[in-house]
């Protein structure tokens, strides 16, 4: 392993995850593959991280996402490979008052695959499930006011999804549209939505979502968009977005993925003015494997500093205060997991204390030091 301005403080051994989510000296693990489900930790010392619950999942299906505010823990559920068709996708609401013991309030059903990824602000859930009668995921808003029955409060789709409505198709040959990953800021929720490209929303009346403005990179550009992270404030007088594509499910063989940055101060017309690429990652422009390349950023960051999980090349710290030149400011390139020739770097989140949580999608979870927050 090496490293620019971070330093390992503890590593914790567990089935490899998707996602990592810290509350109140809690760390909660999504993993990725059952019959792991989610598993939390104590972290009130970061130094010595403890296992204090586990949740399974049954073969079939994953539990790769989680979220946690006021008390409630949201995790989704989603088809995974084969196994038990029963079990059935949607969302899994608990109680984690008590992270020792969570308690399940409730078990939401979405009909088809399950839910990929979801955003939560403590009430609402912006998720991306599929739906009955529906080609692909979709958006959708929950009302967890009462978290023991969730209410639907609002969808959105692509026009052409909805073929139970009659509407025509018109992407045969093409990927499927697949919503994505939701990501609420304001009355705004910016929604990725993988080869078919973002769109921002207009969720002022959430009954009601409004198409503001969409861009689509795809096909000529062969890397689906991941997530679309809008950032508070202004960057050099400008509302800026940060935008990843995955270097996953490539249209064709190709170099590996990166981030964009859009300005977005003209919602309706977003505009990209640069990209980020980690240093001698792509030295000619010939296509690589995949999971060479950008991952996702955290949806948790400081100041203008935003932590990317970069598959291969482990964490990466960019500088997006001048958005027009972003630059790395620090890095940690971990070790590949024993068995593996790689690492595979998959989320990465932040504390209160700033400390970064990195997990792979393989194996392991490593809890960093950095001198930049």
């Amino acid at each position: 392993m090496n490293s620019l301005n971070t330093s390992l403080l503890a590593h914790a051994d567990c089935d490899g995850a998707g996602q990592v989510w810290f509350d109140e000296n809690i760390l909660y693990v999504a993993h990725q593959r059952p019959p792991s489900g989610t598993t939390i930790f104590d972290v009130s010392d970061p130094s010595n991280p403890r296992k204090i619950a586990e949740l399974p999942i049954p073969l079939g299906w994953h539990s790769h996402k989680v979220r946690v505010q006021n008390g409630i823990m949201v995790v989704n559920y989603e088809k995974f490979r084969e196994g038990n068709d029963d079990f059935g996708g949607g969302l899994g609401i608990f109680d984690i008052s008590k992270p020792a013991s969570p308690k399940l309030l409730c078990k939401w059903m979405s009909g088809g695959a399950g839910v990929h990824r979801f955003d939560f602000d403590g009430r609402y859930a912006y998720i991306s499930p599929t739906a009955i009668g529906f080609i692909g995921n979709i958006v959708k808003i929950l009302d967890l006011i009462d978290p023991e029955n969730p209410v639907e409060v609002g969808r959105w789709w692509i026009p052409g999804q909805n073929v139970a409505a009659g509407e025509v198709y018109p992407w045969e040959g093409y990927p499927a549209p697949r919503c994505h990953h939701p990501l609420r800021m304001g009355d705004r929720l910016y929604v990725s939505y993988w080869h078919h490209g973002m769109f921002i929303l207009d969720i002022s009346d959430m009954s009601n979502p409004r198409l503001v403005s969409a861009v689509n990179s795809s096909p000529a550009h062969p890397h689906p968009t991941h997530t679309c992270l809008p950032i508070p404030g202004l960057l050099k007088g400008r509302k800026i977005m940060v935008v990843a594509d995955e270097d996953v499910a490539k249209l064709r063989p190709s170099p590996p993925a990166f981030s964009w940055i859009y300005d977005i101060t003209d919602e309706t017309q977003p505009m990209p003015i640069s990209t980020f690429q980690v240093p001698g990652l792509d030295v000619d422009g010939a296509p690589q494997p995949p999971m060479m390349g950008c991952h996702q950023p955290s949806e948790r960051f400081r100041g203008s500093i935003i932590p990317f999980a970069w598959f291969a090349q482990g964490l990466r710290l960019v500088d997006i205060s001048d958005p027009f030149v972003p630059k790395q400011v620090g890095y940690y390139q971990p070790a590949p997991p024993e068995g593996f020739a790689l690492a595979s770097s998959n989320d990465v989140t932040i504390d209160d204390r700033g400390l970064i949580y990195l997990v792979d999608r393989q194996r392991g979870l490593d809890i960093l030091e950095t001198t930049l927050f």
